[in-house]
């Protein structure tokens, strides 16, 4: 099967998406992971590095998965691939 042009650009846009998210996920996983302990301050009244590790970490991953979703459902309706209920 020969793909369009329009098949083209509906995974580019696809893909462009995932590496933006994965980068943040790898960034919230280890960068900041990472240097939590040198980030000495105070967050909500507990220590920055054990919030991230504890929460902050978690809520990122929740808005990555809720921002793909919703992304990639308006993606889906412009390309006329969406899922019909």
């Amino acid at each position: 099967m020969q793909m369009t042009e329009r098949h083209r650009e509906y995974w580019q846009k696809n893909l462009r998406i995932t590496g933006i998210l994965l980068a943040v996920w790898f960034f919230v996983t280890f960068v900041v992971g990472y240097f939590a302990r040198d980030l000495s301050f105070n967050f909500f009244g507990w220590p920055f590095s054990f919030w991230m590790g504890a929460q902050g970490a978690l809520v990122v991953y929740v808005a990555i998965i809720w921002f793909y979703a919703r992304y990639m459902n308006k993606l889906d309706q412009e390309y006329g691939v969406a899922e019909e209920d």
